[in-house]
């Protein structure tokens, strides 16, 4: 695959980034794209190396060795057809996933895996360019009606695969326009919402009906829509945010991190406050992060952009090593030391420490926080108390599992020890009839790219309980 002497004779060479001091200007993308010829060369790297752990690394099992190779040979055509064969979103993987599969690149032992994140994204943007990326509507419609709760990335991976099964779609999104947590939960920094905007028209023309301000379990009852139609998958993703139940929680100024996000998204594409809702902004404030997460990070680069006085990103884990152990970890997802761009534009990042307690003053708003450093076993260290400024408090410590009031209530599908909605990877189907479950809110917090997996597989999954079989690729 590639040239059989790339990896010898070419260094890796990767997109770059437009400098700190411009980019947080503003709230738009700052990638520097690699040009065509570059991207060629990068994926003749790709070894012919008899076992491609990216693929497993890879969890859509991208045929990466395969589009490297086309790339390389100048085929971009054929190569991102190949790629659109296991990932219906690939300019967005390209854009957000964190990308495993040069975790699990044989190059990678060498800390110089093939730019596989790179090259997906540049495949993707040639083919809107082109015009190669076009509706692929069914031949002919089977008659069956599907429902599908939640446009994030699970619910259009399904929607667009059965729609593309001849199936009616309807998709229901409580938010005013579709594409859930990559919309509405990733800065624009990171996604700017046009990317998203031509699939959601490339799945209008497919036949997918999109039903937006509509939030099932208030507007519509999950009831009506099993009664309505043929089958029905939950995709509406894990919601329920971790808290911190510490003294001083109560004040104000203390926000979840998709309060704060979500706004800001919503505030960019134009969008009203809500009924009740309060404005939030970082501007002129001292902004305190906890968690170490993606999540944490998107509140690190949004609160720099909106014009913080300063941004402090705490973590209670210790911190990880600068350089994986390649023994030990090779080809799975280590954990190491990684800065992400907006961590780099100017936060102070903290780790093994842990919050005692908010402190306020007299009308009630958040002031400091009471910190405490932690050893490894996460257990205080006595003597080393300290305070932070914090006039803008946000919680990013993940997510524990769907919002269970509402639809779930309703209906009462089996969940499992951990609160999510059971459901197989076979069959992807619950304990309630004709209902399915796929993405974060089966799994739990997961990757965009996770979300694309389980929403192409509960497709077929659906597609063949219909119809007896199925032709869709899982």
């Amino acid at each position: 695959m590639g040239k059989i002497t790339g990896f010898l004779e070419i260094p890796r060479h990767d997109r770059s980034y437009k400098p700190a001091g411009d980019r947080i200007r503003h709230f738009r993308e700052f990638v520097i794209p690699l040009d065509d010829a570059e991207t060629e060369k990068q994926a003749a790297r790709c070894m012919d190396c008899g076992v491609p752990y990216c693929h497993n690394a890879c969890p859509v099992n991208n045929q990466i060795p395969d589009w490297n190779d086309l790339t390389y040979r100048g085929d971009w055509k054929r190569a991102m057809e190949n790629l659109h064969t296991t990932n219906n979103f690939p300019e967005i993987t390209g854009r957000v996933c964190p990308a495993p599969c040069e975790a699990g690149c044989t190059l990678n032992l060498e800390d110089i895996p093939v730019t596989i994140k790179t090259i997906e994204y540049q495949l993707a943007e040639k083919g809107w360019d082109e015009g190669w990326i076009i509706p692929a509507p069914a031949a002919a419609p089977t008659g069956k009606r599907v429902a599908i709760v939640g446009s994030g990335p699970a619910g259009l991976a399904a929607a667009q695969q059965l729609a593309r099964a001849g199936h009616e779609v309807h998709v229901y999104e409580k938010n005013a326009r579709p594409g859930g947590l990559l919309r509405y939960g990733i800065p624009d920094f990171k996604l700017e919402k046009h990317v998203l905007d031509r699939r959601i028209s490339q799945l209008g023309a497919e036949g997918v009906t999109f039903h937006c301000n509509t939030e099932v379990g208030r507007d519509v009852k999950l009831s009506e829509l099993l009664a309505g139609h043929d089958a029905v998958l939950l995709a509406g993703g894990s919601e329920k945010p971790r808290d911190l139940p510490v003294p001083g929680r109560d004040l104000k100024g203390i926000h979840f991190a998709m309060e704060f996000l979500t706004q800001q998204n919503r505030r960019i594409a134009g969008e009203p406050l809500r009924d009740g809702e309060e404005p939030i902004s970082a501007a002129g404030k001292h902004v305190l992060v906890i968690g170490g997460g993606d999540t944490g990070s998107d509140c690190v680069g949004t609160s720099i952009r909106q014009g913080a006085l300063s941004v402090t990103q705490v973590e209670i884990l210790p911190k990880p090593p600068e350089k994986e152990d390649k023994d030990i970890t090779w080809p799975d997802w280590p954990r190491k030391l990684r800065i992400s761009t907006s961590q780099a534009e100017g936060a102070e990042l903290m780790w093994s420490v842990r919050t005692e307690e908010f402190l306020g003053n007299a009308d009630g708003c958040v002031e400091r926080a009471h910190m405490i450093r932690v050893d490894e076993k996460l257990q205080p260290i006595e003597g080393s108390d300290f305070e932070l400024n914090a006039d803008l408090v946000l919680l990013a410590m993940g997510f524990v599992h769907p919002v269970h009031e509402g639809m779930i209530a309703e209906v009462s599908p089996k969940l499992d020890e951990r609160g999510n909605v059971l459901a197989n990877t076979q069959d992807y189907a619950t304990s309630v009839d004709r209902l399915f479950a796929a993405g974060d809110m089966r799994r739990g917090q997961s990757l965009v790219v996770w979300a694309i997996r389980e929403g192409r597989q509960a497709a077929a999954a659906i597609d063949e309980y219909l119809m007896g079989e199925t032709l869709l690729p899982r």
